[in-house]
C-alpha cells in the first residue's frame, strides 16, 4: 500500500468521525503538522504513531491497511509477500522498513501479524517508540538490533523476542545489512 493511500484512508476515517486535525492531535498526542504530513504526503510512520491514531479513532490498526474483507482462514502465500508491501519512511528518506500484513482482510482480528524487511539505518535515525500492547518477533534472516528501555540486544536468525511494547523500544537491522522478521503485535482496544 502506498503511503498516499494510507494518508487518504486515515483522513477518510477522521472525517467520518467528524474529527478535526486538532481533535485527533489531542486524542492521540501527535502534532498537527505530523498528522497533516501523514494525510497529505508520502510519509509512512512506524507502527507506534499508527496505533495511537487507530486507538484515538477507536478502530483496529489494520483497518488502515485493509481494502476488502476475506472469509477465514486467511492464507498468505510466499509469492504474494512482495505484491503489497507497505514502506515505512519519512519524507525524502530511503525506506527504513517494508511491511507486509499477514492478516490483511481479516477484519475481526485482535493481532497484527507482519513480515518485515528491516533496512539498515543511521544511528541518529533510530527512534524509540512506545505503545500499549505486546509484540512477538522471530528473526527470519540476518541480525536484528533491539533497544528495549535502557538495554540493547542483538538477535540472530531463528531468535525470538516477546515484550511489553509500553516500554520504549526500537527494532532495526543490525550489522549494516538488511534483516527480515515475522512480527505479531497485539494491543488492547
Amino acid at each position: 500500500m502506498a503511503a498516499e493511500k494510507l494518508g487518504k484512508r486515515i483522513r477518510k476515517f477522521r472525517e467520518e468521525r467528524e474529527l478535526s486535525l486538532e481533535d485527533l492531535s489531542r486524542a492521540c498526542n501527535l502534532s498537527v503538522p505530523f498528522l497533516e504530513e501523514l494525510e497529505e504526503s508520502s510519509v509512512y510512520p512506524s507502527i507506534g504513531p499508527l496505533q495511537k491514531i487507530a486507538r484515538a479513532m477507536n478502530i483496529r490498526l489494520g483497518t488502515f491497511m485493509d481494502d476488502v474483507a476475506v472469509a477465514d482462514p486467511i492464507i498468505c502465500r510466499e509469492q504474494a509477500k512482495n505484491a503489497d508491501l507497505v514502506t515505512h519512511k519519512a519524507a525524502g528518506q530511503a525506506a527504513a522498513n517494508e511491511f507486509f500484513s499477514l492478516g490483511k482482510g481479516k477484519n475481526d482480528r485482535n493481532m497484527e501479524p507482519f513480515f518485515v524487511t528491516l533496512n539498515p539505518e543511521q544511528e541518529e535515525d533510530r527512534k524509540l517508540s512506545s505503545h500499549e500492547g505486546e509484540e512477538f518477533i522471530l528473526v527470519s534472516s540476518g541480525s536484528m538490533l533491539l533497544v528495549y528501555g535502557d538495554e540493547t540486544y542483538t538477535l540472530e536468525t531463528g531468535d525470538t523476542v516477546y515484550y511489553n511494547s509500553i516500554v520504549p523500544h526500537y527494532a532495526g537491522a543490525a550489522g549494516g545489512k538488511p534483516a527480515t522478521i515475522h512480527a505479531v503485535i497485539y494491543y488492547p482496544r
